[in-house]
């Protein structure tokens, strides 16, 4: 199921719980699948975004389109091609009709 919200990472919640308000800024360091945050000391400590590896997280509009973006491409592709298709298909029928007047009413609309 999809929700609209933003994924809350275990990481952050590991972080503010160890470190409370002393936390001056955190990262995201999605190679390592970690969360870094920086310290009023100075000092970093991370914590892992999953609470164990084969858990999976709720899909996102973002992670979906992310993951999908090739078969949505491919899909939008398609779509474009066959609306051009029906376009030039009704084309050629109002030529072939052998009345110009349907033809010169499909050639002068403004389509909007």
């Amino acid at each position: 199921m999809l929700t609209l919200q933003r994924r809350q990472l275990a990481g952050h919640d590991i972080l503010l719980a160890r470190h409370g308000n002393h936390i001056s800024t955190m990262r995201v360091d999605r190679g390592a699948g970690r969360v870094v945050a920086l310290l009023d000391d100075g000092t970093t400590d991370s914590a892992p975004n999953v609470i164990f590896p084969g858990f999976r997280m709720a899909d996102t509009i973002p992670s979906v389109l992310l993951e999908d973006w090739k078969y949505l491409a491919i899909a939008t592709g398609c779509w474009t091609v066959f609306t051009g298709l029906m376009f030039a298909a009704a084309v050629a029928l109002a030529g072939l009709n052998g009345k110009p007047d349907l033809a010169q009413l499909l050639a002068s609309y403004p389509g909007n």
